[in-house]
């Protein structure tokens, strides 16, 4: 079952002016006569300003038009909306930046589990496992989110490592080593990140998600014990190799198989964030409200949707396109990523405003598409 949340009044815990400081804010309000605040633009990252780690030149030059090298002269806010994570958004802010020849502060940046935030305040000391990513990396965004009683399978594996046989487990490893798994009962499964081993964390969320008491030995029933959550769905994404590459959506795919042969088909409710779910959107308007009020605070936030037309960049229909489309923003499809539909293609089934060969010609197009809205064409 599905269970897509909208979390009203949601705003992340990291709250305050764009770049956190008043000298950011200050800047912003004296270059407020150069800021076109009718239009905004959310971009995804991968396929689109980057493959994986190639920087693409096209995103950098996408960039500097959005910062004032355009025909209108004027400057469009902008964020930066990923499926992707497993770092936290200062981190993802702070490498963009140093790739990407731009000033990216953390509140533009908008991971699949940056919105996760709100869940914090039910989970905060509630013992919760987190799937997914490298390390202790989700663990530890976990914490600075607010979760306070966090686990990861390999914190599971350290303490029984028959848990998951088919690796070796140093002595003391993890952090979950000197803790009673049989007696402490999880209250919730989160998947953060895609996982880094399929495997493992197949084994350990599906014992967690069986278990009677919901600890990680207890014995299997017919039936979920605690709730599921999801960062994002995306079955593929693109990075420098030639194909797409499995994502988080594949790990998804393979716990409901799992699920439904060790069941009999029962149901495995799950609550799902990231594109294309409403609630991604809904967070990343947020932070372009907080943008444009930084640079022009004499306005309010009623006047800027009134006359804002907000822009996806994306090159997954199926992510970025199906929910720029359900949120009524302006979608644009790049052929640089997932998308490899040629010349006058769309994606059937979730078809785009505009198609463009990469994100400089998407740009370009948003600019022209303003300059119209003005009555300058």
């Amino acid at each position: 079952m599905l269970l897509a949340p909208v979390h009203r009044g949601l705003w992340p815990r990291t709250a305050g002016p764009i770049g956190g400081s008043a000298r950011w804010r200050r800047l912003l309000q004296t270059q407020a006569a150069a800021w076109h605040l009718d239009a905004a633009v959310a971009f995804d990252i991968d396929g689109v300003l980057v493959r994986g780690a190639r920087t693409l030149d096209e995103g950098r030059r996408a960039l500097r038009i959005l910062g004032g090298d355009n025909r209108l002269g004027r400057r469009i806010p902008f964020v930066l909306l990923t499926n992707g994570g497993g770092v936290s958004e200062a981190a993802k802010a702070a490498d963009l930046s140093r790739r990407l020849g731009v000033a990216i502060s953390p509140q533009q940046v908008v991971l699949a589990h940056s919105p996760m935030q709100a869940l914090a305040a039910q989970y905060a000391s509630r013992h919760i496992l987190v799937v997914g990513g490298a390390g202790r990396r989700c663990a530890d965004i976990a914490r600075a989110y607010g979760f306070g009683n966090v686990s990861t399978p390999d914190d599971v594996v350290a303490w029984r490592p028959a848990a998951w046989p088919f690796m070796d487990v140093p002595d003391g490893s993890g952090a979950g080593a000197g803790r009673d798994f049989a007696r402490d009962p999880f209250h919730a499964v989160m998947v953060l990140h895609d996982s880094f081993n399929f495997g493992r964390d197949l084994q350990v969320a599906t014992d967690v998600l069986r278990s009677r008491d919901a600890t990680a030995g207890g014995a299997p029933t017919g039936r979920q014990s605690v709730p599921l959550y999801m960062s994002n769905s995306d079955l593929v994404f693109s990075n420098e190799y030639p194909r797409p590459r499995f994502g988080q959506g594949a790990f998804h795919v393979c716990l409901h198989a799992m699920w439904d042969a060790l069941t009999g088909g029962a149901a495995l409710e799950h609550t799902r964030f990231g594109k294309p779910f409403r609630v991604q959107y809904d967070f990343a308007e947020r932070l372009l409200d907080r943008l444009a009020l930084d640079a022009a605070p004499d306005t309010s936030v009623p006047q800027l949707r009134a006359r804002r037309r907000i822009y996806a960049v994306g090159d997954n229909p199926a992510a970025d396109i199906a929910g720029a489309n359900g949120a009524g923003w302006t979608s644009v499809l790049v052929r640089t990523g997932v998308f490899a539909g040629g010349p006058g293609a769309n994606d059937p089934a979730h078809p785009a405003a505009m198609v463009v060969d990469h994100v400089a010609d998407a740009v370009e197009w948003i600019i022209d598409s303003e300059r119209k809205r003005m009555g300058l064409a």
